[in-house]
């Protein structure tokens, strides 16, 4: 006689809780193997050594428009180190009843990067939106007309002068970057050896060098009574140092396109500025995203070196605040200010970056 044992209907079982959820993943991920078990509780020690002492000097016991006087009694983050000075410190020497006008130029630029980000906005009227939100900016910041009253240069200060160092620096160091990789890239002798020389020249020596020389040696050169704005050499120096490095991303961007990429070009008639612009650029720029993107955050980063040229920028005007009596002791607090504001940048070009490598995603 045959045994028949009803079937179950296992449909409705569910796997473990140990292996699913967030205690799968904590399983999966951090205590899967002895030493990686190991390596999280050391991690979990060391942040237990460090967040809660944290928290407890930057939040509970801080400081945030308090004197001085008991910033130093309370123990804690004296934040209020930047409510004291924050005008300083982001507009420099720049003239109080006329900070609205760097404030309105950062503004602007702000609005223009947000938009851009969008690639479905990128046309000829976002161009000329760049070209007249640079002109105001440049007005803005200058004056003497409209009614505005004329700030010399040498006040500029604090975060608009890192900005316009960085975004203007930035913005003509890539296409003249383009430049020098094709040039390295071409064919006639003089051309090439030209930009070798230049771009191994310039890669071969710092940035602090170069400033140096913009802000030193060139007036030397000029002629008795002829004076270069200050603010102008150090930008050229910048673009100059930044563009030979993103020639040599770019470059390996060229070498990295198949050579059918050239021949198909040929077969079909394109001059070599035709093959340049319609079918090799922009696959070698895509390609090169990346690393051309971490060498304009570095090169952003790197503008804080003006500083010892004693331009005031973002950097250069918290140090002058430190140097008040009043406030000295109190550096963590000014610093850690100054390093939220270039994470803030260095994490939108980061973003950026990558938004712009999966629209441009189509495949090999």
């Amino acid at each position: 006689m045959a045994i028949t044992i009803p079937s179950q209907d296992h449909t409705d079982l569910k796997p473990p809780v140990t292996s699913i959820g967030a205690i799968g993943w904590i399983r999966s991920n951090l205590f899967n193997t002895w030493y990686n078990s190991l390596i999280t509780l050391v991690v979990i020690y060391v942040l237990w050594q460090v967040i809660p002492p944290f928290i407890d000097w930057s939040l509970i016991k801080s400081n945030w428009t308090s004197s001085s006087a008991e910033c130093h009694k309370s123990g804690g983050a004296c934040w209020s180190i930047i409510h004291a000075n924050i005008r300083f410190i982001i507009f420099g020497f720049y003239p109080p009843p006329e900070q609205w006008r760097p404030l309105t130029a950062m503004i602007i630029l702000f609005t223009l990067l947000i938009v851009s980000r969008n690639r479905n906005w990128w046309s000829k009227n976002l161009l000329f939106a760049w070209f007249a939100g640079m002109m105001a900016m440049g007005l803005l910041m200058t004056g003497g007309i409209f009614g505005l009253a004329a700030v010399d240069s040498a006040q500029w200060g604090g975060l608009p002068l890192t900005l316009m160092l960085s975004v203007f620096g930035l913005t003509a160091a890539y296409p003249l970057g383009v430049i020098l990789a094709l040039g390295r890239q071409s064919r006639l002798p003089v051309i090439k050896s030209l930009t070798i020389v230049y771009i191994e020249m310039i890669r071969g020596v710092p940035l602090i060098s170069l400033l140096f020389m913009s802000a030193i040696i060139f007036p030397l050169f000029l002629p008795e009574g002829v004076t270069f704005n200050k603010i102008l050499r150090a930008q050229i120096a910048i673009i100059m140092f930044t563009a030979a490095y993103v020639a040599e991303v770019v470059r390996g961007g060229l070498q990295a396109m198949p050579k059918g990429q050239y021949e198909a070009a040929d077969s079909l008639g394109l001059n070599y500025s035709q093959t340049m612009r319609l079918i090799i650029l922009p696959q070698a720029l895509k390609i090169v995203i990346p690393p051309t993107v971490s060498i304009l955050i570095s090169a952003f980063k790197d503008t804080s070196l003006v500083v010892i040229i004693a331009l005031y920028d973002l950097l250069k005007t918290t140090q002058s605040t430190l140097s008040n009596p009043q406030w000295m002791g109190f550096s963590t607090e000014a610093y850690l200010f100054v390093a939220v504001i270039y994470f803030i940048c260095c994490y939108f070009m980061s973003t950026w970056s990558r938004r712009l490598e999966e629209d441009l995603d189509t495949g090999r």
